[in-house]
């Protein structure tokens, strides 16, 4: 698709609503999403980041970094999710039960603004997965500007490059509770073994990265062309995730892929 015309469309979309607010992240698409937004209405958009133990402390820092260098106006509120056992106790359609109490919130907090909807990030994209968030919003009366323009992810990042927006080629990321398999109870303590994890490695160059937990095993997804850099330290990485309460550390030979927790599911399942 042509980025030129890609913009123009979403920016149409936008305009349409008359006012906005962005669920924010600060990942690529809800970052973009944003900027388009303040472009399109000004001071009709806002922005909302909704914290909780699932969001790593870096995700929120770079959202607020993100929000300062484009003149975003950004409110960070905080949610519960942890004790809801619909979320919790982890079924496969953990996604959608956070997806209706996060919209609730969102669509409270726009009421209170006196903005006409809310908005996230989602593209066409993001329909070819194991997304049961995106029908929990849909339900919710979310709208979806890139999804409704026919953007895909590549689009949106290549949208985000030609304007100059320096979060264009920020990795994908996902909450913290995709790093545990379906079934296994999510609770705050494996929630911050992933984080701090992540973050280790993150610091040491590893930009897309996973921390999977299968019980008391650490399971490294990096793309493939990391694999020899996760080995020749080795030595730190291990130790640093047993003190973390890891019993064992591995890396998985397959690689980084997105949702690659999805997999045990039914083809059908995953589409869903």
């Amino acid at each position: 698709m042509d980025i030129t015309a890609c913009r123009k469309l979403v920016l149409g979309k936008i305009a349409e609503q008359g006012s906005m607010l962005v669920a924010f992240s600060g990942g690529v698409d809800s970052s973009l999403l944003a900027v388009l937004a303040r472009e399109a209405l000004g001071d009709k958009s806002r922005c909302v980041l909704l914290d909780s133990p699932v969001v790593p402390r870096e995700a929120v820092e770079e959202a607020r970094r993100i929000a300062r260098d484009y003149h975003l106006h950004l409110e960070i509120l905080p949610v519960t999710v942890m004790d809801d056992e619909r979320f919790t106790k982890n079924p496969a359609e953990r996604c959608y039960w956070c997806k209706k109490n996060s919209a609730a919130v969102l669509k409270r907090r726009a009421q209170e603004l006196g903005l006409a909807c809310v908005a996230d990030g989602i593209n066409v994209s993001d329909t070819g997965e194991h997304r049961p968030g995106l029908a929990a919003s849909t339900e919710e009366g979310i709208v979806h500007p890139f999804l409704d323009a026919g953007m895909t992810k590549n689009d949106i990042r290549e949208c985000a490059r030609a304007g100059g927006f320096d979060f264009w080629d920020k990795p994908s990321a996902a909450c913290l509770s995709s790093r545990i398999p379906y079934g296994d109870t999510i609770t705050d303590e494996k929630l911050h073994m992933v984080e701090e994890a992540e973050a280790f490695l993150h610091k040491n160059g590893f930009r897309q990265v996973r921390v999977r937990v299968h019980g008391t095993v650490a399971r490294i997804e990096v793309p493939k062309e990391e694999m020899h850099a996760v080995l020749d330290m080795h030595a730190a990485v291990a130790g640093t995730l047993s003190a973390l309460g890891f019993s064992y550390v591995t890396l998985d030979l397959a690689g980084y892929r997105s949702g690659s927790m999805d997999e045990v599911l039914a083809p059908a399942k995953r589409k869903s």
